[in-house]
C-alpha cells in the first residue's frame, strides 16, 4: 500500500468518531499524510517508540495493540512461563497502553502482572525477574517530548529484547490484521484473575534489593546531606524518595515538576543530559540548603547532577563524569574495605569515556566494553551469572547518564544511581570537600578527558534513510586527521575490523556486529559515529585528550568544527 491507500484503509475502518475527527483532519496536508501513513511503525530489540496519534506509523491504540498481539504469539511459541509483567509512566496514554497490553496477553492465555501505578522502567526489570515471567513491557518513551511513547520490550532474564526474538515478534505483527476487536474489556479480564496488579510486597523487596546495594549508607546522615530533587514530572517521585529518606537525606522536591504530567509543561524535553532540564532545579536551589541537584528522566533509570560551584550558580555533571565519579568512589571504598572480589569486572558502552578504562586500571579491575544499550550491559551480567560469577560484577554505565550496581536488573536504574550519588556526595562532604573539587582531582589524576555528544537530527518520510547516507558518505572517505590529531584506527563495527592506518593491519572486533564508525586519535581521543536506532538522527561522540582543561577543551573545538564540515 501506498501512503493514501492506507489512509484510505484506515479511514473506512469503522473506527471510533473520535479516531475519524483526527482523520478527517488530515485531508489536503500531503506532509502529515505520508509522516502518518508513508510506513508501519517499525518493531526492534527496543520495542516500537514514536509520536502518539491516529495512523500506521503513529502509536495508539491499535498499533500498540498489534505490537502487543505479536508479543503473545511469540511468546505462546516458546517454552518460557506465560507469565508477563507490564510498567507504565506519566506519559498521556500510558495506563491505557498498558492495559491493551495485558488484554492482549489475556486473551493469549498469558497471564499479566500490571503495575497499579506509576513505576519506573528498572522495577519492570526487577519484577520480570522475581515473579518469574517469560515477558515485560514498560510503556514509555524515556526521556523523549510529551508528544511521543513507547513500548519497551524485556525478556525473560529483565534485559531488553534481543534481536532473535525481536524478528520474531515482528514477523508475528505482520501476520495480523489491524483492528481486531478485543474479547473483552480489561475489567472483566482483571476480575477473571487473568490479569492481576503487581502487590506492594514487590515495592518493598525492590527497595531492600536496593538499600542492599549502598556502598557506605551511614555517611549520609552524619554529613547532613541536603539536595533538591525533581522526577521531571516522571515516575521517580515514589521510589526514589522512599530510599533516599530511609537513609536519612534532607530532600527539597522541585513543586512544579513534582506531580505526573504527560505535557510536561516545566520541562519540554525532560531529557537530563541537558542543562535545560534542571531549570527549574536551579531556582529551588538558590532558595534551600543544597549540596546536589538531582533529576531522573519521567521513567527513572536516568539521573544527572548538579552542584553548586564557586561563582554562586550551579555546575552540570555529564553523564561520563558521573559515571567515571561513582566508579572511582565505589572501587575505592571497597578496595579499603578489602572485598573487591577476584576477578571483578566493571563495564561500559563504547561511546562512553575511556578515562573508566584508566581508573578500573588503578584498582585492578578488568573493564569490559560493550555496544550502545544498556541490554549489552545487562549481557554481560547475564554471562557472569550463567558462569556462577555474578558476584564479580561490580558496576556498569553509559554516557547517557546510565548507571547500574548491583544484578537485581538488567536496565539502567536512576533509583540506585541516586543513592550511590547522594552517598558519595555525603562522602566527600564529611572529608570538607566539595563535588566539583574531587572532579578535578579525578582529572588530575587521570588526564582531562572531555567529552561531547552531537546529535543530527533528520526530517522527513526519509529521516532513516539519510541517517544511512550519511554513514555511508563517512565509510567512502574517512578523514585522515580529525582536529588536526592524526587518525590511528579506523574500528567499523559494522564490518567487525579494526584497522591500523599507519600499518594497514586489521583485527576482529569481539563485538555483535552494529552500524558504528570509531576514530581512534592515538591517546589524544576519538569521534565515534552511530545512527539512532529509535529516532532519525544520527550521533556523533566526541572525546578529547589533554594534559589540562584548556587544551582538551582546544582540540575539542578544533574536532568539532572539522567533522562540521
Amino acid at each position: 500500500m501506498d501512503y493514501m491507500e492506507r489512509y484510505a484503509f484506515w479511514r473506512n475502518a469503522g473506527l471510533p468518531e473520535s479516531v475519524n475527527r483526527e482523520l478527517d483532519s488530515l485531508q489536503g496536508n500531503e506532509e502529515e499524510l505520508k509522516s502518518r501513513f508513508g510506513s508501519e511503525l517499525q518493531f526492534g530489540t527496543a520495542g516500537m517508540r514514536g509520536i502518539m496519534g491516529a495512523g500506521s506509523n503513529r502509536l495508539n491504540f491499535y498499533t500498540v495493540r498489534r505490537a502487543a498481539q505479536g508479543m503473545a504469539a511469540w511468546l505462546s511459541g516458546t517454552d518460557l512461563p506465560k507469565i508477563a509483567a507490564i510498567g507504565y509512566d506519566s506519559r498521556h496514554n500510558s495506563r491505557l497502553f498498558a492495559e491493551v497490553c495485558a488484554v492482549a496477553f489475556a486473551e493469549k492465555g498469558i497471564h499479566s502482572w500490571l503495575y497499579d501505578r506509576l513505576a519506573p522502567t528498572p522495577m519492570l526489570s526487577y519484577a520480570v525477574r522475581e515473579l518469574g515471567c517469560g515477558c515485560g513491557i514498560v510503556i514509555s518513551a524515556s526521556h523523549n517530548a510529551g508528544a511521543y511513547n513507547g513500548v519497551k520490550c524485556y525478556g525473560p532474564d529483565g534485559c531488553q529484547m534481543t534481536d532473535e526474538p525481536a524478528a520474531v515478534v515482528t514477523a508475528k505483527i505482520a501476520e495480523i490484521p489491524y483492528f481486531v476487536p478485543e474479547e473483552k474489556p480489561f475489567g472483566d479480564f482483571l476480575a477473571e484473575g487473568k490479569i492481576s496488579y503487581i502487590p506492594q510486597e514487590i515495592w518493598e523487596k525492590y527497595y531492600k534489593t536496593v538499600l542492599a546495594e549502598a556502598v557506605e549508607p551511614q555517611v549520609i546522615l552524619e554529613a547532613g546531606l541536603n539536595i533538591v530533587y525533581t522526577p521531571l514530572c516522571g515516575t521517580g517521585n515514589e521510589p526514589v524518595r522512599e530510599v533516599l529518606g530511609r537513609l536519612g537525606v534532607n530532600i527539597t522536591v522541585v513543586p512544579c515538576q513534582e506531580k505526573p504530567d504527560g505535557d510536561f509543561k516545566t520541562c519540554e524535553y525532560p531529557n537530563p543530559e541537558t542543562d535545560a532540564a534542571l531549570n527549574e532545579s536551579y531556582k529551588i536551589a538558590k532558595t534551600v540548603p543544597c549540596d546536589v541537584i538531582l533529576g531522573t528522566d519521567p521513567d527513572a533509570d536516568r539521573v544527572a547532577i548538579a552542584v553548586p560551584d564557586d561563582r554562586g550558580g550551579f555546575r552540570k555533571l555529564s553523564g561520563n563524569e558521573l559515571g567515571c565519579m561513582l566508579m572511582e568512589y565505589i572501587l575505592k571504598a571497597r578496595t579499603t574495605r578489602g572485598d573487591l572480589p577476584e576477578g571483578a569486572e566493571v563495564v561500559r558502552s563504547i561511546v562512553s569515556s575511556p578515562m573508566a578504562d584508566r581508573v578500573a586500571k588503578r584498582y585492578g579491575v578488568t573493564m569490559k566494553h560493550v555496544l550502545t544499550g544498556f541490554k549489552y550491559i545487562g549481557g554481560e551480567i547475564l554471562e557472569l551469572e550463567h558462569q556462577g560469577k555474578a558476584d564479580r560484577f561490580v558496576f556498569g554505565f553509559e554516557e547517557s547518564c546510565g548507571y547500574l550496581k548491583g544484578t537485581y536488573a538488567r536496565d539502567k536504574d536512576a533509583v540506585v544511581a541516586s543513592m550511590l550519588v547522594c552517598e558519595m556526595a555525603a562522602s566527600f562532604k564529611k572529608k570538607g570537600k566539595s563535588v566539583l573539587t574531587a572532579l578535578e582531582d579525578l582529572y588530575k589524576t587521570y588526564g582531562y578527558y572531555l567529552a561531547n555528544v552531537q546529535s543530527i537530527e533528520l526530517t522527513g518520510a526519509d529521516a532513516m534513510e539519510k541517517a544511512s547516507a550519511m554513514m555511508a558518505g563517512l565509510r567512502e572517505k574517512e578523514p585522515e586527521t580529525i582536529g588536526g590529531v592524526t587518525v590511528t584506527e579506523v574500528r567499523d563495527y559494522r564490518s567487525g575490523l579494526a584497522r591500523n592506518t599507519q600499518t594497514g593491519e586489521t583485527e576482529t572486533i569481539l563485538l555483535p556486529k552494529s552500524n558504528v564508525l570509531e576514530f581512534l586519535l592515538g591517546d589524544r581521543g576519538s569521534v565515534i559515529a552511530r545512527p539512532s536506532g529509535t529516532e532519525p538522527k544520527v550521533k556523533f561522540y566526541y572525546t578529547a585528550v589533554g594534559a589540562t582543561a584548556a587544551e582538551a577543551e582546544q582540540l575539542l573545538a578544533a574536532m568539532k568544527a572539522q567533522m562540521a564540515q
